[in-house]
């Protein structure tokens, strides 16, 4: 599958996100491609430019973004995502929310993570810890991916 990695951080730069460098390295160890890899401030409006423009481009197939997922004031990634999807996958936030219960507790409760349609593109909106990042790829993200896209993309 070819995938677009959007990390959305006040603090870390390209050098720094060790988040991002995990998805982009697990996407791989899976046998899909990276069409597109970007760092954003935590700014809804950027944030939606880089979804709009990764889903439109055909070789794109999923969108995953990490970070900004919590409830600080400068946390805004779950509002630019959740308001452009077409169709939720309540599902995803559902269960990533119970691994990380089951992880470590009732903090689990801030995470915001979310999935869902965008013009045809799967997206995931996980938080930026690597550990989360780690859960979120390893138990949900890549069992699932092919299935998803072929949902998305089989005809009638």
């Amino acid at each position: 599958m070819g995938c677009a990695v959007i990390t959305c951080s006040d603090t870390r730069s390209a050098d720094t996100d060790t988040s991002g460098q995990l998805i982009l390295r697990v996407l791989k160890e899976h046998g899909h491609q990276v069409i597109r890899y970007h760092m954003v401030k935590d700014e809804p409006s950027e944030i939606r430019g880089l979804i709009e423009s990764s889903a439109a481009d055909s070789a794109v197939h999923a969108i995953i973004i990490n970070g900004g997922t919590g409830i600080s004031k400068r946390d805004s990634t779950f509002e630019a995502v959740d308001a452009m999807l077409e169709k939720r996958l309540v599902g995803f936030g559902e269960l990533f929310r119970y691994l990380t219960y089951v992880d470590i507790g009732s903090a689990a409760i801030m995470t915001r993570a979310t999935a869902g349609v965008f013009r045809g593109k799967i997206i995931f909106s996980t938080p930026g810890s690597e550990s989360a990042v780690r859960l979120a790829m390893e138990k949900l993200i890549i069992p699932e991916l092919p299935h998803i896209v072929q949902q998305l993309t089989k005809q009638g």
